[in-house]
Formats: structure tokens, sequence, C-alpha cells
């Protein structure tokens, strides 16, 4: 039980992964800790995620009210702002940087906006440590497959942020700096699926960039399972990758439409946008290796690597365009996300 009494701090908590992994860190599986603390700069979000904590239908839903009511709390504060990161990371031993401007388009008509939160947000976590010397035991990064051969804001933001975490550890051998990157969470605020439900509620039209788009697809769930995966195993330096499948997006709407004949309209690739999602590139491919059924990418810097005989788990670059799923199999993998979805948008945080 690896967070056994252990103090976690939770940037961005508030978000929709931030949510599911405070979820899933109450219901004890890897350890009761003895403190989660909620990071964020939203208050109307933290006000209605308190509430949502005393909702119990289930058992597990009374595990997590008994566990909200012990060890959460909840913090102002935003990782730009260097003192209130520094108070927050004092009563912490591990820290989950769920912090992130994530949206493509605001991205790209706000680059610098990206670079506060997901550049320099990251490094004030890295020299938080640093200049006071905190304990902080691991520091785990929420990356993305756009991260990976970057041609949006967003991506080169969040490359930068995998860069600088990994980068830390040369310097500061009491912390593991350790990162996850995956692909489009089907639940998550603006993907794509969400859409697509409220536009078929509507009678459609249902709006797509470009016929031959894909998407890697998950759910919060397994985006979390490879946080703590990541926690579990990962050395110093290493990027968790999940296994999952990708899609064509046409597909995609054809699976929640269920038989209904809907009008799809493209409305072309929006700014900064890609055709095709990549999770490992040909270039990381011969420092990709393969663990416990996720890819694990070795760090970029060699001095970095435990691994000296790396036997690479892909032949070439990992790629939503590969592979994709039917419209069969798609419905079905949506199936167990719907509950997910449906809780987002009946929340007012949504």
């Amino acid at each position: 039980m690896i967070l056994q009494d252990k103090r976690i701090l939770v940037t961005g908590g508030t978000g929709s992964l931030g949510q599911k992994l405070v979820r899933r860190l109450l219901t004890g599986e890897m350890g009761k800790p003895a403190r989660i603390t909620v990071f964020s700069r939203d208050e109307a979000k933290q006000h209605e995620m308190r509430l949502d904590f005393l909702h119990r239908k289930t058992a597990t839903d009374e595990i997590i009210y008994e566990n909200s009511q012990q060890i959460l709390h909840f913090r102002i504060g935003d990782v730009r702002d260097y003192p209130s990161l520094v108070a927050a990371m004092r009563e912490a031993d591990v820290v989950f940087n769920a912090a992130a401007l994530k949206q493509v388009p605001t991205c790209e008509y706000a680059p610098f906006e990206a670079v506060q939160t997901n550049v320099i947000g990251a490094y004030n976590i890295v020299r938080a440590i640093r200049e006071n010397n905190l304990k902080i035991e691991t520091v785990v990064g929420i990356s993305t497959d756009k991260a990976c051969k970057p041609i949006n804001v967003m991506g080169m933001t969040k490359a930068l942020q995998e860069r600088i975490l990994i980068e830390a550890n040369r310097d500061l051998p009491d912390t593991r700096f350790i990162c996850v990157r995956y692909g489009n969470v089907i639940a998550s605020r603006g993907s794509v699926v969400p859409l697509f439900i409220e536009q078929i509620k509507s009678g459609g039209p249902l709006t797509i960039t470009l016929p031959e788009m894909t998407r890697f697809l998950l759910s919060l769930d397994k985006a979390v399972d490879t946080i703590f995966a990541a926690i579990r195993e990962a050395r110093r330096g290493e990027t968790y990758v999940p296994q999952v499948p990708s899609a064509k997006v046409v597909d995609i709407a054809k699976a929640l439409m269920n038989g209904r004949e809907l009008e799809i309209v493209f409305i072309g690739i929006r700014p900064g946008e890609k055709i095709h999602e990549i999770m490992v590139s040909e270039e990381e491919v011969y420092r990709t290796i393969e663990r416990n059924g996720y890819y694990v990418i070795l760090p970029v810097l060699p001095e970095l690597r435990s691994e000296k005989n790396i036997q690479p788990a892909l032949k070439g670059e990992y790629s939503s365009q590969n592979g994709n799923i039917s419209v069969d199999e798609i419905r079905k993998l949506l199936a167990s996300a719907i509950e997910e979805i449906q809780f987002f948008q009946h929340s007012k945080s949504w």
C-alpha cells in the first residue's frame, strides 16, 4: 500500500481527471492517505466537489464519504503562484500535477497563458522542492499524447512540462519525478464524446472536423489506473503510457447514434489540431519498453536510465491511425464510460 499514511497534494484536483483521481484515492485501494489536499483556483468547483462526497449510494460511496470527512482538504491556489504552491507543498509527501490548460484551440489563442500554467507551473513545483529543501517523495506529471511530436501550443507546453520534471531528477535525488502520458479521456470536460451526446440529444447535426480523424480512447478509470501503475512501479525519469484502443471519430459518432440517422457535418480542422495522435514517437521507440501491460518511455537523458540492455517493445510509433476498433467495439467501450459522462454532465462544475 504505497500511499498508506502519505500526505497527498493534487493540483488541478477539481478537473474531471483530478476528481476521479481523488475519488479513487479515497477508496483506499493504494492505502489510506493521512491527508489529501485538492489545490485549485476555482472555489465554486471546490464547493461542488465537497457536496458530491455527501451522496452515498453504494458501499464504496460510504467508504469514500467516511474518508473524505476525515482526510480530504481543499486549498485555493494556483500552480502559477509560487508562494501559494510552496505553502501547499510543505504539507505533502506526494504531488500529482493535474493542473493544466488543456483545450487545444484555447491554448492557440492564449499561448502565454498555457505557458504559465503548463510550463511555469511545473517548474514552480521543481523550484519549490529545490529552494525549500522540501521532503517530497514523488511528483507525478500528468501529460498527454499531444506532447508527442507536438504541433499545437497545448502539446508544446506539455512536452516542456515532461522535460522539466524529468530533468529535475538530476539534482534532486531524494525526489522521484515521473510522468504519465495518455490520449483522449472519454468523459473529460471538452472531449468529443460528451459533445456528441449533447448534439444527439438535440437531434443533430454532429460536428466532426475531418472524415479521417482518429483518436485514442480511454476511460477516466483507465487514466487513473495508469497513474497508479506509475506510482507503484516507475523509476526516476520514466513516462508511463497505457495500451488502449483507437478509433475513427466518425465511427465514435456512429456508435453513439446507435442506429439513428442523424446528419454529420464536417467543419474542418481546428487551430492546432492533429489528424492522428501519437503516444510514442518513432524516435522514442528505441527507449520504450513494456512493463506489466504498460509502455514505459525511458528518460531522454541517458544518465537517468537504469535499464542498460533495452529491448524495444514497439517496432514503430504508437499512433491512433493504426488498429482502429469497429463501431460495435466502440459501442461496448463507451457503455462502460456512460456513467462517468452522465455524472459530469449533471455536475454544476461540468
